[in-house]
């Protein structure tokens, strides 16, 4: 079967025509999302949600069970909705599991089951395996990547933000939208959470400015503070204070900086809470956040005690009052907060 852009799926959801069976594919988490939910807004009534739509995981070897749910009649439903995630994990089975899970699947696909909407997800598959061949033969495939080159992603996600926007009630002044995509570095869970907060603020005008975007984004820029996370990890102060000049010396505003330094602290609480995840994948939804911040968030995370961050915390509200009170040098306050962040245990509990 052909494969679709995010787009030409809602397209051809307006139609109203079933699907069979439809790949997920990509590692763009909102995209994916935003498929997924727009899928079940279609063809299930909200009413019949509970029981009309199944998750299940090749994660945890339940392709088998998917498809067998695939195969019986929903209840009080004309449809139902199964979505299996995970499914580039078939491609690490043994050999004989493997085989068998692609049969299973080829079956099924052979003779989809009228009353269902089964719904695969993979973040990539290795296209010279046959489960990448089946799935590109019997499934629509939609694309919910938008690919390495960061330019090309940027270029993509820009009419994207224009339809946040317009969701939203609001528009971009000319420049604004490319501006935007630019500093989250086209990460599309970021690019949503920042028009909301941009909505919010320019209110009654509608119209988000250039001015509006600098005054309210964290540039992506700023946050390679994921760097800073493993030098605050290991208490190397003096590589984290010679990264610290560095940011600021090319330009970063040290209140947007300890701004991204706070975002990055609270990410690494909730990624010390995550429990079963292992992976920057699996906790990329969980964070909002792509992929690999993730990975980072999680292996940072794991080097900090949870008491540490939260003392963290605590260091960062006082640098921020001390840097809006306006009466130091806004270097020097920065100095002395990454001096406490990364100093040893028993200076730091002394402080």
């Amino acid at each position: 079967m052909p494969r679709v852009s995010h787009e030409e799926l809602l397209a051809r959801l307006t139609k109203g025509k079933p699907i069979p069976a439809l790949l997920l594919l990509g590692d763009e988490p909102f995209l994916r999302d935003a498929s997924r939910a727009q899928l079940i807004d279609t063809f299930v009534p909200e009413a019949a949600r509970a029981w009309a739509v199944s998750r299940y995981s090749a994660d945890r070897n339940e392709t088998q069970d998917a498809l067998e749910q695939a195969q019986t009649l929903p209840m009080l439903a004309p449809r139902q909705v199964v979505l299996l995630h995970d499914v580039e994990k078939i491609e690490k089975l043994g050999e004989k599991n493997r085989d068998a899970a692609v049969e299973q699947l080829e079956a099924y696909l052979d003779n989809p089951a009228p009353f269902t909407v089964l719904v695969l997800e993979a973040t990539a598959l290795d296209q010279r395996m046959k489960l990448a061949k089946l799935l590109a033969d019997k499934t629509l495939v939609v694309d919910v990547g938008l690919g390495e080159d960061l330019e090309a992603r940027q270029a993509a996600a820009v009419p994207l933000a224009r339809a946040m926007a317009k969701e939203q009630g609001v528009e971009f002044e000319k420049g604004a939208a490319e501006d935007l995509a630019e500093f989250v570095a086209a990460d599309l869970m970021r690019l949503k959470t920042e028009i909301d907060k941009l909505a919010t603020y320019v209110a009654q005008r509608k119209l988000i400015r250039r001015q509006d975007v600098t005054a309210l984004v964290i540039s992506e820029k700023t946050t390679t503070v994921w760097e800073l996370a493993d030098m605050l990890a290991t208490r190397q102060g003096k590589r984290a204070l010679e990264f610290l000049d560095c940011l600021l010396r090319e330009g970063e505003e040290p209140l947007q900086m300890l701004g991204a330094i706070t975002w990055m602290y609270r990410k690494l609480i909730e990624a010390s809470e995550l429990k079963g995840i292992s992976n920057g994948y699996q906790a990329a939804r969980a964070l909002a956040m792509r992929p690999e911040q993730a990975e980072l968030a999680l292996q940072s995370a794991r080097k900090i005690p949870k008491a540490r961050l939260l003392q963290g915390l605590q260091s960062l509200q006082a640098a921020d009052s001390r840097l809006k009170g306006g009466a130091e040098d806004p270097h020097a306050v920065m100095e002395f907060l990454i001096s406490d962040l990364a100093a040893p245990a028993a200076k730091s509990a002394a402080r």
